[in-house]
């Protein structure tokens, strides 16, 4: 089983910047996909960025050009770098791992509990 554990959020004026660590436990080496989402009172919960075993990277529109998403295999631990932050940006974000459990159960979905990020002057 794979255990994830955010870390890095808290209470940020606009246009300044965080950044989330995402630390990655137990079956790691079996990781295929990790990303993070976010959620704000009232809306569901949505993707904000991924990144693939190989590096591959994709964000959300709202996020792109502000955005980093970057992992460490070595320590097995995935960021986001935020800049430019914006009111906006407000909520708790998830990390997320996709990992392989087994031939027969393929990859499974993993989530942390989620830190919260707070924009606002």
């Amino acid at each position: 089983q794979v255990q994830l554990v955010e870390s890095g959020g808290g209470l940020v004026q606009p246009g300044g910047s965080l950044s989330l660590s995402c630390a990655a436990s137990g079956s790691a080496a079996g990781i295929a996909t990790m990303g993070w989402y976010r959620q704000s009172p009232g809306k569901h919960r949505e993707l904000v960025a991924t990144i693939t075993n190989g590096g591959h990277t994709n964000y959300v529109d709202a996020v792109k050009g502000r955005f980093t998403i970057s992992k460490d295999n070595a320590k097995n631990t995935m960021y986001l770098q935020m800049n430019s932050l914006k009111p906006e940006d407000t909520a708790v974000y998830y990390c997320n791992a996709a990992a392989f459990a087994s031939w027969v159960e393929g990859l499974k979905d993993y989530w942390g509990q989620g830190t919260q990020v707070t924009v606002s002057s």
